[in-house]
């Protein structure tokens, strides 16, 4: 049994931040359950484009709104608590945060956390090292 609280990752290594975003990474490959959990807050007034060619990704919106972009169909969706979207085709793809938006997001395969954005959004398909 895992049992964590948010205040047992901020200001740790799982504890991310960029110029965008907050990611505190509740979960990663290491605790062997076959996802990665993370809350992550994107900042209001910024953009973040991205897209996981290497992982499935659930987001659920908790707080916030802001506005999803498929860069793709140039489809739009309101995002506001109680929304869920599932990248399941690997979409590239923009998120425009009016306000904070607090998610909460599920990676398959689990992130490490080590990976870090690339040129184009992507987090490289990184695995854990046998110990």
């Amino acid at each position: 049994m895992i049992v964590k609280t948010l205040n047992d990752v901020i200001g740790t290594e799982a504890d991310v931040e960029a110029r965008t975003w907050r990611s505190r990474r509740l979960l990663l490959a290491r605790d062997g359950v076959g996802f990665s959990l993370h809350d992550t807050v994107l900042y209001a007034g910024t953009s973040t484009s991205m897209w996981y060619a290497n992982h499935v990704e659930a987001v659920y919106c908790i707080d916030g709104r802001g506005e999803l972009v498929n860069d793709e169909t140039g489809e739009r969706f309101a995002i506001e608590p109680g929304t869920l979207y599932v990248l399941d085709g690997h979409e590239h793809h923009t998120l425009h945060a009016h306000t904070d938006v607090r998610t909460v997001c599920v990676f398959n395969p689990p992130v490490t956390g080590r990976e870090v954005h690339d040129e184009n959004g992507a987090y490289p398909l990184l695995v854990e090292e046998d110990t």
